[in-house]
């Protein structure tokens, strides 16, 4: 472990011919890092790189970006990516399930970089106890936002810090307070061309400690000339605030790396824009379907082809621009897998079989992405039941016909 000898320690050594020797440095880790890892794109090479340097300067800095490492399955080498930091980065801390209480004391003056895996485990939905961790790595984004708590056997209030870098890797999206403070790594499985090297501890540690320590031996003494620098910004707001420690490396090693981290930076931040995009479409076709469910009295299940129709006839919606025709079915089923949602053959009237999407499907969706606040008591007389009691409660049965063609169906699927 190098020492940490505060901000602008060694500073009388800055000058010189470092800028050179940390471009070359930074090409280095570089080309190691994308010997063990896959990642999506060269611009995502080039922020993972230049997030590890930044975790050698976090004394001097106002942010502390998050780096989330995302991925649609297991299997995408999100592991793989906090193994290879843990042996580059500044004082790693791996962990994959911990309490709040644990991170609040580790965090110091000189704050370790957090590693967190499974961190799909964390904000999931049976992870309500885990807000105050949620909390603090919100908060820990920026200096100087500590949090309070009761400590000690006197019982004093007690400020935490909460500053510290962090990089968590899980299966789907992190919260969006999360993502939004975060380089992110969209993850994918490895096509069976791409080579990696494999990750063995009896050489893979020692050559990226080696790293590890370079990076620490160049940019230590630079501490107090990073915390100095404003450097221009391709981009604004919370995108800049994150961003800024990795084009402040960049600046510092000179050579390429300042063109390169601006170019990754924009193309990582467009794309993450227009994953916003599509997440608010996903969440918009949501609100439109159960419109056309509660329009056509709440039915068992829809047509795909009637539930396209009633979709295309909103003028004032996006599905009839969407694509180069309007929304199809392709698009639709698209669209909807990612909430596990699914067309089936069912069985209607007069024994008529067709590709059809069920109500139930669509009830756990609703509830997580689009909530009816004004949901009215139903008809029966039942009372309004908070979220979670009402999970348990099976749908009110349908007439006629059951579907048919899902696997171990027998009659209508009681809600998750």
């Amino acid at each position: 472990m190098v020492p940490d000898d505060g901000p602008g320690a060694g500073d009388r050594g800055s000058t010189g011919g470092g800028a050179a020797d940390g471009a070359v440095l930074l090409d280095e880790v570089r080309s190691t890092i994308g010997r063990y890892v896959v990642l999506p794109s060269q611009e995502a090479l080039t922020a993972v790189t230049l997030w590890v340097a930044a975790s050698h300067i976090q004394p001097a800095l106002q942010h502390a970006p998050r780096l989330a490492v995302v991925g649609p399955t297991k299997g995408c080498g999100k592991s793989r990516v906090l193994d290879v930091l843990h042996e580059t980065v500044h004082q790693p801390m791996m962990t994959v399930n911990t309490s709040p209480a644990v991170v609040f004391r580790v965090i110091g003056k000189n704050p370790p970089t957090l590693l967190v895996d499974e961190a799909d485990t964390i904000f999931g939905p049976k992870a309500g106890e885990k807000e105050d961790l949620r909390g603090l790595l919100n908060a820990g984004h920026q200096r100087n936002r500590p949090a309070w708590r009761i400590s000690g056997p006197e019982h004093k209030p007690t400020a935490f810090p909460t500053f510290a870098m962090a990089a968590l890797a899980g299966i789907g999206d992190l919260p969006d307070t999360i993502m939004d403070r975060a380089v992110v790594l969209r993850m994918q499985k490895r096509k069976p061309g791409e080579r990696i090297t494999p990750f063995r501890s009896r050489y893979s540690v020692p050559e990226l400690n080696a790293l590890r320590d370079r990076l620490a031996a160049w940019l230590t003494p630079l501490r107090g000339t990073a915390a100095a620098l404003v450097p221009a910004m391709p981009v604004e707001d919370r995108a800049a605030d994150t961003w800024e420690p990795l084009v402040i490396v960049a600046d510092l090693a000179g050579g390429h790396w300042p063109t390169s981290a601006r170019t990754a930076c924009l193309a990582m931040t467009r794309h993450e824009a227009v994953q916003d995009e599509q997440t608010t479409l996903k969440t918009r076709l949501l609100r439109d379907i159960r419109r056309i469910f509660e329009q056509k009295g709440n039915k068992e299940a829809l047509r795909s082809q009637d539930l396209l129709a009633a979709l295309l006839t909103d003028a004032e919606s996006p599905w009839p621009d969407y694509g180069a025709k309007g929304l199809n079915a392709y698009h639709l089923s698209a669209l909807l897998r990612d909430f596990g949602i699914r067309p089936a053959n069912y069985r209607f009237e007069q024994g008529r079989q067709a590709k059809a999407y069920a109500r139930n499907q669509f009830l756990d969706a609703w509830a997580r992405y689009c909530p009816d606040p004004a949901q009215p008591a139903s008809a029966g007389g039942h009372e309004s039941a908070p979220a979670r009691p009402a999970q348990s409660k099976p749908p009110t049965p349908p007439t006629g016909s059951l579907p048919v063609g899902l696997p171990g169906t027998t009659g209508p699927k009681h809600a998750r």
